[in-house]
């Protein structure tokens, strides 16, 4: 072997230069450049997980309210010839009767004294329109229980159960110093005072209405500032307006009536509730909301002042129905508990009894539909393409299209199944089956990319060995290849099934957007799944339907996870590393 000689300029040439100035800047400049780049990374992933944390965060609190309801728990006194005669126990009777009657009764013997229509009317607006539900399941449980007092939950309407979850005013309770004396029981009444206990709210009431007067004002200054003809009324009306508050607070000594769009002030004596309408430094007019024991005059210690912060027009709920709802909670008649409806009923109107029950069901039985066609039919596709189909322009323009078919928004495949399936073939709208092939039409190309990714991922000597021991190669495909490649095509399903659990926009094109209350019993009744009853809830006004929206998308994400965490168990349980 001969050495080859370098002449000393080419090896001075090839020399590294490590420990001059230039290359040990060059080496700090590469580290602050690596530096930077991992900050970015962090700083990407602690945003990501700082949306990811505010987004779950804020579900969770619209959501958890959802999974709690609110209850009267009350003794019900139900009548013997409560369901016809005397003594008729006909399941039929009971289960068609009018219980409003015997609810009410309740309601008025838990708060007695309550006196005029308009009191009866609100305390009764209390419960839910399903209120007694439980009181007939007991009574067909046991009909001896007709004609006896039973201790029976009443479920209180959505406005009732938003109050007691927080949605209602902040109340604020003061001692009074002066000895207070009513004028009567019930009805309108006046309750004088021998220390000005009323002269601070008053101070405040001319204080808010300065405030309103400014308010008024400086929007007539502002339309006034725009120069159009066309609002010189109501450029006026509000000067006149606020003129009007103006001269109410520019006279400390005279009494004032309070509006709705006031914060409300109540007097809590003898017992009983009184709304003042119109108040003075030594007294006050008002409403008893609930009745008062008697008349006699109240000494400091005995009577106090309540205020509800939030304005009653600001307010669902009125000062007549929290001062029921507050009497309730201070006799324990309140009762709180899991929501246990909202898992066993199906849609309603009323978002105290809607559930997701049906859309749970419309949702098993719309991915059984897919399940079963999507997951045999991909396989087996892939199993053919990937094994047995001939590599020519055919299978070449299958798989550019399979791809293609992938990446093809969802919409697409709801106008494909409404023009084929229901307009077509005339199956019925809203159907379970509809929706699964559908949804099976939107799995497919996944499943059969993933399928194919699967079997790929198995080495060919895994086949090649089974060739060479006799083995054809149907049998060394389906012997050797797709048993080591399940894992991955189970996964892939999996991940298929958790996209379809989450689609709205092709279901929404074959109808299942419609108001379905019953639970559907087979694959061709009127169905609804979750994402389409988060979408239906959405749009609708009530407050309450906002928390069970949250609630629906907790359950479905709860579903995804659940798809998704089952995929890597699989994943990892059955993975093998060649």
């Amino acid at each position: 072997m001969t050495d080859i000689a370098i002449s000393p300029e080419r090896a001075k040439a090839r020399r590294l230069d490590t420990a001059s100035d230039a290359a040990l800047a060059r080496v700090r400049r590469r580290y602050r450049a690596e530096a930077r780049f991992k900050a970015y990374g962090i700083a990407a992933l602690l945003l990501t997980a700082v949306f990811l944390v505010v987004l779950v965060a804020d579900i969770l609190m619209r959501g958890l309210p959802a999974f709690v309801q609110h209850s009267l728990v009350l003794d019900v006194a139900v009548p013997a010839d409560a369901f016809g005669a005397p003594g008729d126990r006909d399941p039929a009777k009971i289960r068609s009767g009018d219980y409003f009657p015997i609810t009410r009764d309740a309601l008025k013997v838990a708060i007695p004294g309550i006196e005029g229509r308009s009191a009866e009317r609100t305390l009764t607006r209390l419960l839910s329109t399903g209120a007694a539900d439980e009181l007939r399941r007991r009574l067909l449980a046991d009909p001896a229980l007709v004609g006896a007092t039973v201790k029976v939950p009443l479920l209180l309407s959505d406005d009732a159960d938003l109050y007691f979850k927080g949605a209602g005013s902040k109340i604020v309770s003061q001692p009074a110093r002066g000895t207070a004396t009513p004028s009567g029981t019930s009805g309108e009444i006046t309750v004088l005072t021998s220390a000005n206990d009323f002269a601070g709210e008053l101070v405040a009431i001319k204080r808010a209405l300065r405030e309103r007067a400014q308010r008024l004002a400086a929007e007539a200054d502002r339309l006034q500032r725009l120069g159009s003809s066309t609002v010189e009324a109501r450029i006026e009306e509000l000067r006149k307006e606020a003129a009007e508050y103006r001269d109410r607070y520019e006279r400390p000594d005279v009494d004032e009536e309070l509006d709705a769009r006031m914060p409300s002030l109540l007097v809590a004596i003898n017992g009983g509730l009184v709304k003042i309408t119109r108040i003075a430094a030594a007294g006050i007019t008002g409403e008893v909301l609930l009745p008062l024991s008697s008349a006699s005059e109240a000494k400091p210690g005995e009577w106090r002042i309540v205020k509800y912060a939030t304005p009653e027009s600001n307010r669902k709920v009125t000062d007549q129905e929290i001062a029921f709802l507050e009497r309730f909670r201070e006799l324990g008649k309140v009762d709180r508990h899991f929501n246990w409806l909202f898992f066993t009923s199906g849609d309603s109107r009323e978002p105290e009894l809607a559930g997701i029950l049906g859309a749970l069901v419309g949702t098993a039985l719309t991915l059984l539909v897919t399940l079963v066609l999507c997951v045999p039919i991909g396989v087996l596709g892939a199993v053919y393409l990937e094994e047995f189909a001939p590599k020519n322009r055919l299978t070449a323009l299958i798989e550019v299209n399979i791809n293609n078919l992938a990446a093809v928004p969802s919409i697409v495949f709801g106008l494909l199944g409404l023009a084929v399936f229901l307009n077509f073939f005339g199956l019925p709208r809203s159907a379970p089956l509809v929706g699964g092939l559908v949804l099976a039409l939107l799995v497919l190309p996944t499943i059969i990319i993933a399928a194919r990714a699967a079997l790929k991922a198995v080495p060919p000597s895994i086949k090649e060995a089974a060739l060479g021991v006799g083995a054809s190669h149907q049998q060394a495909v389906f012997h050797h290849v797709l048993p080591l490649a399940m894992p991955g095509i189970m996964t892939g399903a999996i991940i298929g099934m958790a996209h379809a659990l989450g689609e709205t926009a092709p279901l929404l094109m074959i109808g299942m957007i419609a108001f379905i209350v019953d639970v559907p019993k087979g694959l061709t009744e009127a169905a609804t799944v979750l994402p389409v009853q988060i979408y239906l809830w959405s749009d609708l006004p009530e407050v309450a339907f906002q928390a069970k929206t949250a609630a629906t998308i907790i359950v479905l994400l709860v579903f995804l996870f659940v798809m998704n965490g089952l995929a890597i168990w699989l994943r990892k349980k059955f993975e093998r590393r060649w």
